[in-house]
């Protein structure tokens, strides 16, 4: 689960298929990809109108070059590998674009992966576990129920 720049985190580790290889032992074989993934008004784009500016200096330097923002535009890395995705998104958000969800979850059907995506009309930037405005704050229960429905969680 991620939040915003969080959420572009956790999609990476849902969405790139480079192999990590950190210390060079058995568990370096073994797949670091989640079984799920939740993300809350997540940065997913690198590139074009949607892209959050402050997210991408920061992670590819004020200088990006195409390829690292093709990278890092993960609607572009989704695949048929990447784990089912729940996401949550505000239409009020004023400082992550709501298509950014949009993008990965467009990218999702695309794969034929098992997606949900919820935008709401209040929260902002500021969507939690707890004291989301109006119908966000429903959020949770929903997360839980697609949780059951793809059996990742028993009633």
């Amino acid at each position: 689960m991620g939040c915003s720049a969080g959420g572009h985190l956790a999609a990476s580790l849902s969405s790139i298929d480079r192999p990590i290889k950190v210390l060079g032992d058995p568990i370096d074989q073994l797949s670091s990809k989640p079984n799920f993934s939740v993300l809350v008004s997540p940065v997913i784009t690198m590139k074009g109108d949607h892209v959050h500016q402050g997210s991408m200096d920061n992670l590819l330097g004020k200088v990006a070059d195409e390829s690292q923002q093709e990278l890092f535009s993960l609607q572009t890395q989704v695949t048929a590998r990447t784990p089912p995705t729940f996401l949550v998104h505000a239409q009020n958000d004023r400082t992550v674009s709501v298509q950014n969800s949009l993008l990965y979850y467009q990218a999702l059907l695309a794969n034929n992966i098992t997606a949900s995506l919820h935008i709401f009309p209040q929260g902002g930037h500021a969507i939690a576990l707890v004291n989301s405005p109006g119908s966000t704050a429903t959020w949770p229960s929903i997360l839980t129920a697609w949780l059951h429905e793809i059996k990742m969680i028993k009633p």
